[in-house]
């Protein structure tokens, strides 16, 4: 799901108009974090990606959900017409797309460097400053963390910073240890 955001034609299309609005009506951290918002509310919500991406859904109806979500959760009026016009077009499946393009666009606009850090049990607040400063100082700047938890990965770490991601996690060095066990 979290390999979900990825940038896409479409999205990025629909992500260089809203940045392009958002930033001409002085919304632009606004609708930025309506879009946070939006992506957590998808991640952890079967319903809001069943919405956006069935088929058997009506467009209007895809709007109309969008619209009530983007009210309920009192997004900037800006975000609210997005959604809206994303649903009408029947392009509420590339919703994803949209926000990677446009967390890429604000990146670009603001300089913010944005970090991923994926571990199987939820960092304690002094990990996390350790892995802030460590990323500091490989950066140069200062990133924006996000802390995300994936039992899968078995133990250590995965940091994803911008395209690039570092892989740490047991599960990769056992999946590595296999492979070289059976070619040899």
């Amino acid at each position: 799901m979290a390999d979900d955001f990825r940038t896409t034609e479409v999205g990025g299309r629909y992500a260089q108009a809203l940045f392009d609005l958002a930033d001409e009506t002085g919304a632009l951290a606004a609708v930025r974090a309506d879009l946070g918002a939006l992506k957590a509310a998808w991640l952890e919500s079967a319903d809001l990606r069943r919405l956006a991406t069935s088929p058997l859904i009506a467009s209007d109806d895809q709007a109309k959900g969008l619209t009530a979500i983007a009210d309920k959760a009192k997004f900037n009026a800006v975000t609210r017409n997005f959604l809206g016009l994303m649903g009408q077009n029947g392009r509420a499946a590339d919703l994803p797309g949209a926000i990677a393009a446009f967390e890429a666009l604000y990146a670009k606009k603001t300089g913010v460097v944005a970090a991923e850090v994926i571990s199987a049990v939820a960092l304690s607040a002094a990990q996390t400053k350790k892995i802030q400063a460590e990323l500091r100082a490989a950066l140069g700047r200062d990133p924006e963390l996000t802390a995300r938890v994936d039992p899968s990965i078995l133990g250590g770490l995965k940091v994803k910073v911008g395209s690039k991601l570092f892989d740490a996690s047991l599960k990769t060095k056992l999946d590595q240890m296999t492979f070289a066990l059976k070619r040899a």
